[in-house]
């Protein structure tokens, strides 16, 4: 019988957050901590058999314990976005065969939304939550003309992000092999010309990111 794993990234330094929380993930939001949000969704949607838990240090590590969904394993990691990733697929069980790969500073990921991505997976291999974007999105060219993008054919990624354990470990592996860079693994995913199913999300995800995230986010929830 196939099994589940959930990734769960809890490692980002929160730079861009000035100083106004210690720590973006911990940052109470409706009563709890931010992390509690997505694991609560997790464990509602019943998906994941188990749960990789990836944490910055160990101050973080104890505190993220209290919350982390059952059965966990925490990994620490690294200095990019990509290596703790590969980190966390690391220690992945032999007989893991579909993996989510969440960043936890999106909280208001929801139960059925996990169970939608998780169906499709087992179907396309690999699928990414996003939603369509609304403005008109212009290139900067570097004679500084401007370029028009074909707005109907893009899409802003969020997470979950699932692929199914084989095609993400090949993604990976060829970005460590090859020194490449990317901020999501999708991207990883393009580099191996593999196809990736789009689950459209008419709901607010936003990514906590800068002070006034938190405020919105709040708003969101108690909406």
């Amino acid at each position: 019988m196939s099994r589940t794993a959930a990734i769960l990234l809890a490692a980002g330094s929160g730079s861009r957050m000035q100083g106004t929380v210690l720590d973006k993930v911990l940052a109470p939001l409706a009563g709890r901590p931010v992390f509690a949000h997505s694991a609560a969704a997790f464990m509602q949607s019943a998906i994941a058999d188990l749960y990789v838990v990836v944490y910055r240090d160990q101050r973080q590590m104890m505190e993220l314990s209290a919350y982390a969904p059952t059965p966990s394993v925490l990994v620490q990691g690294g200095r990019e976005r990509q290596d703790s990733v590969m980190n966390a697929l690391a220690a992945l069980p032999a007989d893991i065969e579909h993996v989510f790969i969440h960043d936890c500073a999106r909280p208001l990921i929801r139960a059925d939304q996990l169970v939608a991505l998780h169906k499709i997976v087992r179907r396309e291999q690999a699928v990414v939550l996003a939603h369509r974007v609304v403005d008109t999105i212009k290139e900067h060219r570097d004679d500084a003309r401007l370029r028009t993008l074909n707005r109907p054919r893009l899409w802003a990624m969020e997470t979950p992000q699932v692929f199914s354990r084989d095609l993400i470990v090949r993604a990976y592996a060829r970005v460590r092999s090859r020194g490449l860079h990317v901020t999501d693994d999708a991207q990883a995913v393009e580099h191996l010309r593999h196809p990736i199913a789009l689950l459209e999300n008419s709901s607010p995800n936003p990514k906590l990111t800068t002070p006034a995230d938190l405020a919105y986010l709040e708003f969101l929830i108690k909406r």
